[in-house]
């Protein structure tokens, strides 16, 4: 959508905010020049969207803020979708492996896909992760303790860093906030991220599960670069040139 050669300062937020839900961030020099504006103006625009809770201001332009919905809510978000990522991300695991899986709606459905009696050991700092597999057959559960954050619905913190780090992993499966083919993974939380962070690097493969809006999302804490990613697993009617993207980078894909 091309911007109008003038316009008024309202229709150029709301513009600029479709743009955002859209890309997920704009460059306010860019912005400048396609409406032929000052990039004053442009940074002007940006400030009442950022007052309003709409976009997070970043050097030379704006992305758009985050939302997280609460985890209950989550778990409802797109469930047969979640359920067919996590069957397809489950086939990966081998037998006796040790596996880390983070919080999130999206590996709690992975949890659930894993098959029993292959002897798998799932350490997680989400309750509803163990909960998954607690009791079933060939699972033995390990919780990593800390300090719960109801919104990621997960144990985040330098309790939880500590444990994390003291353990080595077949695969990884970090809960996803952002993923790009350049840039690679990014999260909205510093401690979040850290911990992110730790269970890929003691891990010697990591598994990225992508929801569409995952794809699309922009988030403020760069995780990991492409190459740190082995794994992908996104719907099957991803655009193939993202896909192909992400085959450029290195990154073996899975629909």
């Amino acid at each position: 959508m091309n911007a109008p050669e003038s316009t008024l300062p309202r229709e150029r937020q709301h513009i600029i905010l479709e743009r955002l839900r859209r890309e997920g961030k704009v460059v306010a020099a860019d912005l400048a020049q396609e409406f032929r504006v000052s990039e004053d103006s442009i940074r002007r625009d940006l400030r009442d969207l950022a007052s309003q809770g709409l976009c997070r201001r970043v050097y030379g332009g704006a992305l758009l803020a985050p939302h997280v919905a609460p985890l209950g809510e989550r778990h409802n978000e797109r469930a047969e979708l979640k359920r067919n990522l996590g069957r397809v991300a489950a086939s990966l695991v081998g037998e006796g492996q040790i596996l880390f899986i983070d919080a999130g709606s999206t590996n709690t459905a992975l949890a659930k896909a894993l098959p029993d009696h292959r002897g798998l050991t799932v350490v997680t700092n989400a309750p509803d992760v163990a909960v998954a597999v607690l009791g079933r057959p060939g699972f033995d559960v390990v919780l990593l303790g800390g300090k719960l954050d109801p919104r990621i619905g997960g144990a985040i913190g330098s309790r939880t860093l500590r444990q994390a780090q003291d353990i080595r992993a077949d695969f990884c499966f970090p809960g996803v906030c952002a993923i790009d083919p350049r840039t690679g993974l990014w999260t909205i939380d510093e401690e979040e991220t850290m911990f992110k962070q730790a269970i890929i690097e003691a891990s010697g493969e990591t598994v990225a599960i992508a929801t569409p809006d995952k794809l699309r999302a922009s988030a403020t804490h760069h995780t990991a670069p492409i190459s740190a990613v082995t794994h992908l697993v996104v719907a099957a009617d991803t655009e193939w040139e993202l896909t192909d993207a992400y085959r450029a980078a290195g990154v073996a894909v899975h629909l």
